[in-house]
């Protein structure tokens, strides 16, 4: 079965698409193309709304990755469901996914702040955290939160390029994060860059300008563990 086309690859401000329906199962809706980002990379997955021919509108209450990885499922709110072969609208919730680009961006920004490496994030609607691997406390809330601010404000374009796996395995340094590594197999990696802040490879979504994450605040500076600080960050 061919996978699923990401339309928010290339294009995270779309929001929404037709689609042809190609598999259904208890877990979810398969489709041929959509809109909805799949739950990765501690990024929340979009919800929304799936509309058949007939005018029905389903609630789609999550999108996810199926256990391989690779097949997208759009999970809906109740037992109603299309059939393979039909044609449907997906719709996201856009103020929602709005949101998580914005918070995604700023976690860019913020693992540029603290050099240290990355063991892990969460990003939802209303919050995200980042956890760093620092042994001891070196951080500190205003301190965070107006170097923060002042890179937001700075109205930096946020480029979207690719490079192959040799490219990156020549630059190993661009991995922020431990234990991640690409989905094997893929012919080119997706690199988020912000000039003179930061580069990496990453598969969220993301907005277009720092300047369009707004204020933001650092509400949480967390010992989670010896080695592990985490930091949270909310919308200000």
């Amino acid at each position: 079965m061919p996978a699923t086309y990401k339309r928010f690859d290339d294009e995270p401000y779309l929001g929404q698409c037709d689609a042809t329906v190609i598999a259904v199962s208890p877990d979810g809706i398969e489709l041929d193309e959509t809109v909805c980002y799949a739950r990765s990379g501690g990024q929340a997955g979009d919800t929304g709304t799936l509309t058949l021919a007939d005018g029905r509108v389903l609630t789609l209450s999550d999108t996810v990755y199926a256990d391989d990885r690779q097949r997208i499922l759009h999970v809906l709110d109740g037992d109603t469901a299309p059939q393979v072969g039909d044609r449907v609208v997906v719709a996201i919730d856009w103020p929602r996914r709005h949101r998580l680009m914005r918070l995604h961006t700023c976690l860019h920004l913020l693992g540029s702040l603290v050099p240290a490496p990355v063991t892990g994030c969460s990003i939802s609607p209303d919050s995200a955290r980042i956890d760093f691997d620092l042994p001891e406390s070196t951080l500190e809330k205003t301190d965070l939160t107006d170097r923060l601010n002042a890179l937001i404000n700075a109205r930096t374009d946020v480029a979207v390029n690719c490079i192959t796996p040799e490219e990156l395995a020549a630059q190993p340094d661009l991995v922020r994060t431990v234990g991640a590594a690409p989905p094997a197999g893929t012919a080119s990696i997706r690199i988020i860059e912000i000039p003179g802040v930061d580069r990496q490879p990453c598969g969220g979504t993301h907005v277009r300008n720092t300047a369009e994450i707004g204020p933001i605040a650092v509400t949480k500076i967390e010992k989670k563990s010896r080695t592990n600080r985490r930091v949270v960050i909310n919308f200000a």
